[in-house]
């Protein structure tokens, strides 16, 4: 079992973006040396310390489907944060192929570039879109069988199938993390980032695909890394798995009345009908998350206050000058 703190450096795969960078930071602030490797697709250098140069920190700049670019950084590691994947949802409908190429495929690579450099620890993002429509909420991570409806789910799930085998094939610790949604600050996607495009677009009508109700967990991004921290340092099992959310859930027509009070309160909403927002979509969502209680940590908030916070978050941001 490897020691609790890390001995090495710590590699973060897709650390500009919005909870890797939040994750970097608290490496950091942990005092340990940092190597994040982005493609900057959804990230951005500016989300980084020093834009990637601040004191022991480095930003390799690669692509994980191209594990030559990036296979230095393992060397010497004491562990993998692998949040690296294309992190919207809808996407995958769209080209079938590119949850597999950046998800499924890039995993394989980056637990291959761990064993070949002796890498103890894996810690890896998935997601509750791997437990499809589940018929028990709050959902615990026990429940099966799982079965995805979106293509990124499945491809989260074939990468935890991965993270487990090699775990337990190459005596590499484990520890895999499904989350609600998580926001915060530097979100580039989700249900948030939508409603505020759409009313910069048309202040005067907010489109909500669906019906509405839709409901499901909102955790802040601080949690979410404070939650990942606990869990690495207290897990001990070959494979740990944990859910990460709140105890409650919020509506999207909860959402988009606030997002719209946020606006003015002038826009109009309007439905485009249906339980679901989109293919693949799963319109209910509620994660038990008693396992990772236990183990010391909780959410900061309710669903609701991590919404209204970030929308406060982001109205302020957007009335800040360039």
């Amino acid at each position: 079992m490897p020691p609790s703190r890390p001995a090495g450096p710590s590699v973060v795969t897709g650390g500009a973006g919005a909870i890797g960078s939040t994750l970097v930071r608290a490496l950091l602030e942990r005092g340990a040396t940092v190597r994040v490797i982005d493609n900057l697709s959804g990230g951005s250098r500016t989300h980084l310390p020093g834009q990637g140069t601040a004191p022991g920190l480095t930003l390799t700049e690669a692509d994980l489907r191209s594990p030559d670019s990036y296979a230095d950084d393992f060397r010497g590691a004491s562990e993998v944060w692998h949040l690296g994947a294309i992190a919207d949802v809808r996407l995958g409908t769209q080209d079938p192929r590119i949850d597999l190429e950046n998800g499924t495929i890039a995993t394989a690579n980056v637990l291959e570039a761990a064993r070949r450099h002796d890498v103890p620890r894996v810690l890896y993002t998935s997601s509750s879109t791997v437990y499809g429509r589940p018929t028990v909420f709050p959902t615990p991570e026990e429940y099966g069988p799982l079965l995805p409806e979106s293509l990124y789910g499945g491809h989260k799930l074939a990468a935890e199938g991965l993270v487990s085998a090699y775990a337990h094939s190459y005596g590499i610790s484990a520890h895999i993390f499904r989350f609600a949604n998580i926001i915060g600050p530097g979100m580039t996607h989700g249900v948030l980032v939508d409603f505020f495009e759409k009313l910069r677009r048309d202040p005067a009508r907010l489109e909500v695909l669906g019906d509405g109700k839709q409901a499901k967990s909102y955790l802040r991004t601080e949690d979410c890394v404070a939650g990942m921290l606990l869990a690495r340092e207290r897990a001990i099992e070959p494979v740990n798995v944990f859910n990460l959310g709140t105890r409650d859930r919020t509506s999207v027509r909860e959402i988009a009345e606030k997002v719209v009070r946020a606006h003015g309160g002038r826009a109009r909403i309007e439905y485009t009908g249906g339980e679901t927002g989109w293919t693949g979509d799963v319109p209910q969502q509620l994660l038990a998350i008693d396992r990772i209680v236990r183990l010391g940590w909780s959410p900061s908030g309710t669903s609701a206050d991590a919404v209204d916070r970030t929308i406060t978050e982001m109205v302020a941001a957007r009335r800040a000058p360039p």
